[in-house]
């Protein structure tokens, strides 16, 4: 029988992390006014952790190393070790791990898990690194996807952290742009966009993919000419050779004939002489046999196929007439005389104004960055909004440019906030702008924040690149604006938005 009484190794062996006395090993981490100095014993460092046995059984004293030796007044050797890259508080939980075998997370933000996680892999701490990724990924994906950007490139940087790739390429495959857009996609590494190329699911149209493919590829190579006509044939050899993992993922077959024209053949000299060859002869003669593999279309795709086929089955009756998915003519009316704020109404017959779709979430993406990026120089727009669980519309007018330029506050005092309450036109309420140095204000996280009118008095906002996935949207007490939209100050989710641009109608 084996009686273990691990709590009590534990507890004594995280006393002796207290003994100031025997020490033999100092440790500083952090940097300048957050340095901290750590001590501890060269037995437990080295029989708990590979690396440590390795840093301490280097004795050659190296000045352009971060370790050396330095001799006690025991006469004792006493060796330092400089840890500048690792915050005091995540060593000093790490270094209770090397002694007690515990760590404890409820009290412990996402950061400072992230970071024990990383540092958990350096010093080859396997066990201890796996469990919490997997802790990320259960319980701070929401920290994740505020912060993809660092935790993408990261991971990328490590090649250990496999779960989180998966994830966080899953994030990639719903919201392309979080990775596309960004202003490292061209220092990406090779394996990672192989990576993504690779999904069927990943949410872009193929001529678009294509597009980026050309930039990153033409990054590597900062020699060659800006202008494609100044190319000669070893240019083209060049990009070739670059994007030579890349270019097979690309779905040419479903690229449609006028971006193959456009996007495609200015660059024919990058394919192979075979996959040209059938791909002019399939755009010419489609149902004819070709040797070059036709890889499945990505999941847009058939997803737009379908929506269509759906759209086509289900006409609006006559006494509901649809301009968008969410507002109907009468709605359009209403919202045209506050408008024109001295008319006092219009009808369906003579609304002087019309609403052109410029964005709908359900087609185009629910992520803040779509917002900015679709709507950027458009002005006198309608921002309208569904709530979810409810019929109830919400929305607000900004004569103002959308500018992904800008931040800050932007004043106006033409524009308005409104509801629609349970869709229904004769129940609404609108808020005209009361403070006009307030009237919108643009974010500088663009990747979170979205359309928002005043404090929040009207504002669509998600940290997770959905305004429908984390409930952080909102209509908050008035404050800059004459009414509030809503009763309850609560967050909420919404299942669609819409972006109109208000036109007058030609005489």
């Amino acid at each position: 029988m084996k009686y273990k009484f691990l709590d009590k190794l534990s507890q004594d062996f995280s006393e002796l992390l207290n003994d100031k006395e025997d020490h033999n090993v100092i440790i500083e981490v952090d940097k300048e006014s957050n340095k901290k100095t750590f001590t501890a014993h060269s037995v437990i460092l080295r029989y708990r952790s590979s690396y440590f046995n390795k840093e301490l059984s280097n004795i050659v004293t190296n000045g352009n190393k971060v370790k050396k030796w330095i001799f006690g007044n025991d006469d004792n050797n006493i060796k330092t070790i400089t840890k500048p890259n690792i915050s005091a508080q995540a060593f000093e939980i790490i270094l209770k791990y090397i002694y007690g075998g515990i760590i404890d997370t409820e009290n412990i933000d996402e950061r400072i898990v992230y970071e024990l996680m990383i540092i958990a892999n350096e010093f080859e701490f396997e066990e201890l690194s796996m469990k919490l990724e997997s802790h990320l990924i259960e319980f701070g994906a929401h920290w994740l996807k505020i912060h993809f950007s660092l935790v993408y490139h990261s991971i990328l940087k490590n090649n250990k952290f496999k779960n989180l790739e998966i994830f966080c390429n899953e994030i990639i495959a719903k919201y392309p742009n979080i990775i596309f857009e960004s202003i490292e996609f061209t220092s990406l590494h090779e394996s990672a966009l192989v990576s993504i190329l690779k999904r069927d699911d990943l949410r872009m149209k193929e001529s678009e993919i294509w597009d980026y493919l050309i930039t990153w590829g033409t990054a590597q190579n900062p020699t060659l000419p800006e202008k494609l006509e100044e190319w000669s044939d070893e240019n083209f050899t060049t990009l070739k050779t670059t994007l030579q993992q890349c270019l097979p993922l690309i779905r040419y077959f479903h690229i449609s004939n006028s971006d193959f024209i456009d996007k495609i053949k200015p660059y024919k000299k990058i394919l192979d002489k075979q996959l040209w060859d059938d791909l002019k002869q399939h755009f010419i003669l489609p149902d004819r046999p070709i040797k070059s593999i036709i890889l499945p279309p990505r999941l847009i795709l058939t997803q737009e196929l379908l929506a269509r086929e759906n759209c086509a089955l289900e006409k609006p009756t006559q006494s509901q007439k649809l301009f968008s998915t969410i507002l109907y003519e009468d709605h359009a009316a209403i919202i045209s005389s506050w408008i024109d704020y001295k008319t006092t109404s219009y009808s369906l017959t003579n609304n002087p104004y019309e609403f052109k779709l410029i964005l709908r979430g359900s087609e185009d993406g629910f992520a803040p960055r779509t917002f900015w990026n679709i709507c950027h120089g458009h002005d006198n727009t309608i921002v309208i909004s569904k709530v979810e669980g409810t019929e109830e519309i919400i929305g607000g007018f900004n004569p103002l440019t959308w500018d992904k330029t800008k931040e800050g506050w932007m004043k106006t005092n033409k524009g308005f906030i409104f509801s629609f309450k349970e869709g229904n036109s004769q129940n609404s309420i609108l808020s005209r702008i009361k403070n006009e140095n307030y009237a919108l204000h643009f974010h500088s996280n663009k990747d979170e924040v979205g359309p928002r009118f005043g404090k929040s008095e009207f504002i669509l906002k998600s940290c997770f690149f959905d305004f429908t996935d984390d409930c952080l949207n909102q209509c908050s007490k008035s404050k800059f604006y004459e009414k509030s939209l809503r009763e309850n100050c609560n967050s909420f989710s919404i299942v669609d938005y819409e972006v109109l641009k208000v036109v007058k109608k030609s005489n």
